[in-house]
């Protein structure tokens, strides 16, 4: 239940940076109607404790701007990166999974997929390995290869080019892209980020809501890309709203 919460904690700090403990009870409860004032006050004991949200005065609240972002690696994201790096030692990859994006949408889509990124000379090696195991596993799949065959599987798993100086980082040993590169490709790929593509302004406030971004970075890894413009653009009207 407290893990519920917090996946929904962002959203009530949307309007305001900070909310008095009343205004705060008041909005879980229209969502958690069940709850009781003690179970609440449980759970926001707890949030507190994992530095998820903060008391800078009595009876106020306000997210922790510091929390980094730590997205769940199941078990099978962890085989699949051991997997490649055994087979791989030397090359530059990343994992991760589209389901990492569902916490700051307010509509789920229904499918997600395993996505590993490939420096560009190994890319087409470490697809031609992962085949020899896996059926559903697909290379730089355009619109056409979605609309054919993607949709209609469930366990993809996709390998793309990685653009190089990718910004990543570590968790668990095991190298994600960071959250910063996901926004940005966010905006390029909207054939691999379809779901996303009606909710991008709302998925960029609601990770400002939850996480510090690090918009150099960001805006680096934009310039990199040719999105520069693009992404400042919408930093700043999520800021506003």
């Amino acid at each position: 239940m407290a893990e519920t919460l917090g996946k929904n904690i962002g959203r009530y700090f949307m309007e305001s940076e900070r909310l008095s403990k009343q205004k705060l009870v008041e909005s879980i409860k229209k969502d958690f109607p069940s709850w009781s004032d003690n179970t609440i006050n449980m759970y926001l004991s707890k949030l507190k404790k994992e530095g998820v949200i903060n008391t800078p005065s009595r009876g106020i609240y306000e997210m922790d701007r510091s929390i980094p972002f730590q997205p769940n690696i199941s078990n099978n994201l962890k085989k699949l990166f051991n997997k490649v790096k055994h087979e791989f030692p030397y090359i530059a990859f990343c994992i991760w999974d589209t389901l990492w994006l569902n916490d700051f949408m307010r509509h789920q889509p229904f499918k997600h997929y395993v996505v590993i990124e490939v420096e560009k000379d190994a890319s087409e090696s470490v697809f031609a390995f992962l085949r020899e195991s896996n059926k559903n596993v697909f290379f730089n799949p355009g619109e056409e290869i979605f609309d054919r065959y993607i949709h209609n599987q469930d366990k993809v798993l996709i390998v793309k080019n990685m653009v190089s100086e990718s910004p990543l980082m570590e968790k668990d040993k095991i190298n994600i892209p960071a959250l910063e590169k996901l926004l940005v490709d966010m905006l390029i790929d909207t054939t691999l980020f379809s779901a996303q593509q009606n909710e991008r302004e709302f998925i960029i406030r609601s990770v400002m809501q939850k996480y510090t971004l690090n918009q150099l970075k960001m805006r680096r890894y934009a310039a990199r890309r040719n999105r520069e413009e693009e992404i400042e653009i919408l930093i700043n009207i999520s800021l506003a709203k």
